[in-house]
């Protein structure tokens, strides 16, 4: 009976010994990848710096020659790089990162006036937001309030949506699903002025996305057409997708984080569960790859030759982490879920050696096939919501 409990002691012993070296090799891992990704946007910012000096020109994505391509701040894209070095500065605790974060939201202050694009949230809130976790600031503060006022002119009450793109030719009133990551901005808001005009816009916003956007099998439509007098859907597309009834990939990632988000700050069970059913459409998809990198729509065919979007799975990743936080059944389903798709994501399948990929971190993403722009790119919002990933990723451990 001695020798028995001496060998079971043992074999534990051995285990925990396995698992400690596990642990701490998988640690070391990704403190060596946030390593990697400090020395590729260090090696990026001294490329672009001297053609940017001091103008207001942000980092995108590449051009077809290789090299960076830069965008004006009035680029939905504008707030991502900022933010970046924001978690370079959270990740790192170099203070290089924040001094580079700090000059590039500036760049943005503008923005807080601009009523004529619902992505303000996505600038604003990726950068000055970011910084508010860094510091106290009345101005950056005020940014944040006067953004959520120009982005409220947005908002139809008659139909209870804040109108995305502006109307054209195909859409009198179109409200894409994307507009749900727009909605931190108006609790930020709401939180620093304490004036609920913005949280309730944030709220009807959900409400009427969570009542009209999903099919039966929990995936969205990408666009929306609103009248905005009654309410009335005129028709429903997805624009960026591979047909109107597709699950473009990057739309659904969109809907995930947006819910995980309104549930988080409103408590509200129905964002709760519409989160859960977007997350599991998602890890339960037939045609979801095994490296859980999605095709560019989940509905696209199933080959080597059919486009990845690491930018759609990078936005999974930090929302599920999220997630995983407000739900006991599926926590740990949630959070395995994400590590597998950050460890694919850190993998040279699809995070850029040194010097390459303009020295941007992850490569194979997608912008908009139909529209044949940015296809199998790096782009900026792919490394932001990976950074992000991390960050939430090593909190949780």
């Amino acid at each position: 009976m001695k020798t028995l409990i001496k060998i079971t002691s043992l074999l534990c012993l051995i285990i925990l010994n396995q698992t400690c070296k596990e642990n701490h090799s998988e640690t070391q891992r990704y403190e060596d990848i946030i390593q990697k990704s400090a020395d590729q946007y260090s090696k990026m910012h001294k490329t672009i710096y001297p053609e940017i000096n001091n103008k207001n020109f942000i980092p995108r994505t590449i051009n077809e020659n290789g090299k960076v391509r830069l965008v004006g701040i009035y680029n939905w894209t504008s707030g991502f790089y900022a933010g970046s070095l924001w978690y370079l500065n959270f990740l790192t605790e170099d203070t290089k990162w924040e001094k580079l974060a700090m000059e590039y939201t500036k760049k943005l202050d503008t923005i807080k006036y601009w009523e004529g694009n619902h992505d303000v949230g996505f600038i604003m809130e990726c950068s000055y937001g970011n910084a508010l976790k860094k510091t106290v600031s009345k101005t950056f503060d005020s940014v944040i309030v006067q953004t959520a006022k120009s982005l409220a002119t947005r908002y139809h009450p008659k139909a209870g949506i804040i109108q995305s793109w502006n109307a054209n030719k195909k859409w009198n009133c179109p409200v894409i699903i994307d507009n749900m990551m727009n909605l931190e901005l108006l609790f930020h808001a709401t939180k620093i002025s304490g004036d609920s005009t913005y949280y309730n816009i944030a709220v009807s916003h959900a409400d009427k996305t969570l009542e009209n956007h999903f099919r039966p099998d929990n995936s969205s439509y990408h666009v929306l057409n609103y009248d905005v007098t009654n309410g009335e859907i005129l028709n429903r597309n997805t624009h960026q997708g591979l047909s109107d009834d597709s699950a473009w990939a990057r739309g659904q990632a969109w809907g995930l984080y947006g819910f995980t988000v309104c549930y988080r700050e409103t408590k509200n069970p129905n964002y709760l569960n519409q989160a859960i059913k977007i997350a599991d459409f998602i890890i339960n998809h037939p045609n979801l790859p095994k490296d859980k990198i999605p095709y560019w729509d989940y509905n696209a065919s199933a080959s080597n030759e059919t486009p990845r979007d690491a930018s759609a799975a990078a936005i999974t990743a930090s929302a599920l982490y999220e997630l995983s936080t407000f739900t006991k059944d599926n926590s740990n389903n949630y959070k395995s879920f994400a590590d597998d798709i950050l460890q694919n994501l850190c993998s040279p399948n699809y995070f850029a050696d040194a010097g390459t990929n303009a020295n941007f971190l992850l490569k194979h993403s997608v912008g908009s096939i139909p529209h044949d722009v940015e296809i199998d790119v790096p782009l900026n919002y792919a490394d932001y919501y990976f950074l992000e990933a991390l960050y939430r990723q090593k909190k949780l451990k």
